[in-house]
């Protein structure tokens, strides 16, 4: 899927998934004119007085319909810290901001502008435009004047524009792409507003294709495991190796794990993928056990969700005693975030695991999250050093960092292994500060299984 447009290659159309014929559009504003026509005052938002969601996109469709030779755009409003507001300054004040802002959207109001108080803290203003600038001064206009309200706590407002491809665009839709686009930057202090563009337009219909085709592919067995080894790097020899999911999609493309991965996480479909690939994963071991063949451990991905789910355990239990497979060759890896969340109930289900012979390893190590207490705290046995401490290895700051990060998990007698070893100058650095395991291109990419078979069988 990577290469080529989703919405050709996958069969997907923008028109199929989000457009509508000209009768059924025709429809659709009959029937959001019936809602609202009959008592069109009654349908604001009682604190502030603006159009709610069902008048507001009646509202602005008519605006559109009646008005197609001029170009709408629709902006969406949203605070970051609203929650925060109301917590630490009362709801008193968090009401006074909220009438403070439908009051600067007021001061847009114009011909052929329509102004709503969807729910919350979210706003949105439809409005005519010659040019993106126009846009995006009205942002800032309405900006400055949320600032003019006082109070202890400064609200940050951010803004999600969409420009209409066309008059009957829907409005609803418009509503979803402004909203798209404000998520990319709510909560970024440094960017103010963000228009939807191809990009997130594309990240949109490829999203959808995933939320609609993985089950599909977990029970058509479209997914599959590449193995990425794990050497020492004293003789380059295979000590073990990641399991790592692929998809190859019914067209015989490739998917992306970047792309399909975020997107199960947020919908809870990487309960799923995880137990799919721990059961391969499993069975491939059992059958080289049964075959008398070599086998290295081999270590699988444990996704956070899995944190707030005591099942799990059970789970990776029950396949270690149906294939036949020790647990000394499986390694259970958890990202440094995993391990932050939740603390008191992933060391219990943890915990259990190691007693039953599993090791747990922290993946992703050094990007943010870890503190020494979880280092001294948590069940576990091997450290997996992000890629991120090896980049600049010219830096001497970057250096010291690393030999003295290697020399305490070597004091604190826990396995480490380094991740993104490319280069011979990084692995004899590495060498030199007493760390003999990593992955990485200098050694193997991932592979798929029937490679790295091989790799076994012929004694690497």
């Amino acid at each position: 899927m990577s290469s080529g447009k989703p919405d050709e290659k996958k069969g997907i159309n923008c028109d199929e998934l989000y457009d509508m014929s000209r009768k059924d559009f025709e429809l659709y504003i009959y029937s959001l004119r019936k809602m609202a026509e009959n008592n069109m005052e009654s349908n604001r938002t009682f604190m502030t007085d603006l159009y709610n969601l069902r008048a507001f996109q009646y509202k602005a469709q008519e605006e559109m319909l009646a008005n197609e030779n001029l170009r709408f755009a629709m902006i969406v409003l949203d605070f970051s810290n609203f929650k925060s507001i109301n917590e630490f300054c009362g709801r008193d004040v968090g009401d006074g901001l909220l009438i403070a802002t439908a009051d600067a959207l007021r001061a847009e109001a114009g011909e052929h502008v329509v102004l709503s108080h969807f729910r919350a803290d979210t706003f949105a203003i439809m409005t005519p435009f010659a040019d993106e600038q126009e846009l995006i001064d009205i942002t800032e206009r309405i900006g400055r004047r949320i600032e003019e309200y006082k109070m202890p706590y400064r609200a940050l407002p951010a803004f999600g524009i969409c420009i209409a491809d066309y008059p009957t665009m829907s409005v609803s839709l418009m509503r979803d792409y402004a909203t798209m686009a404000l998520g990319t930057i709510k909560g970024k202090f440094y960017a103010k507003y963000a228009f939807f563009d191809a990009k997130m337009r594309k990240q949109m219909l490829i999203n959808k294709m995933i939320e609609n085709d993985i089950v599909e592919a977990l029970r058509d067995e479209q997914l599959f495991i590449f193995i990425q080894p794990k050497v020492n790097m004293t003789d380059g020899s295979i000590i073990g190796g990641e399991a790592l999911v692929r998809w190859r999609y019914k067209d015989n493309s490739m998917v992306s794990p970047g792309e399909f991965i975020p997107v199960v996480e947020k919908n809870g479909l990487i309960i799923d993928v995880d137990v799919y690939v721990w059961t391969r994963v499993f069975s491939f071991l059992g059958r080289r056990l049964a075959q008398g063949k070599r086998v290295e451990p081999l270590s699988i991905n444990i996704s956070r969700l899995h944190v707030f789910d005591d099942s799990f355990k059970d789970t990776i239990i029950n396949l270690s005693r149906k294939y036949g497979v020790s647990p000394e060759y499986v390694s259970l890896e958890l990202t440094e975030s995993g391990f932050a969340e939740n603390q008191e109930n992933i060391y219990d289900n943890m915990e259990e695991l190691r007693k039953f012979g599993f090791k747990v390893s922290m993946d992703d190590f050094g990007i943010g999250y870890s503190t020494m207490t979880m280092l001294k705290n948590q069940p576990i046995d091997e450290i997996k050093i992000d890629k991120g401490f090896i980049d600049d290895l010219n830096d001497p700051k970057s250096r010291s960092i690393l030999r003295h990060t290697v020399e305490m998990l070597n004091d604190l007698e826990l396995d480490t292994i380094v991740e993104g070893v490319e280069t011979k100058e990084q692995r004899d650095f590495l060498l030199e500060c007493g760390c003999t395991r990593a992955q990485g291109y200098l050694y193997y990419k991932p592979m798929s299984v029937e490679k790295f078979e091989e790799l076994l069988d012929a004694g690497k």
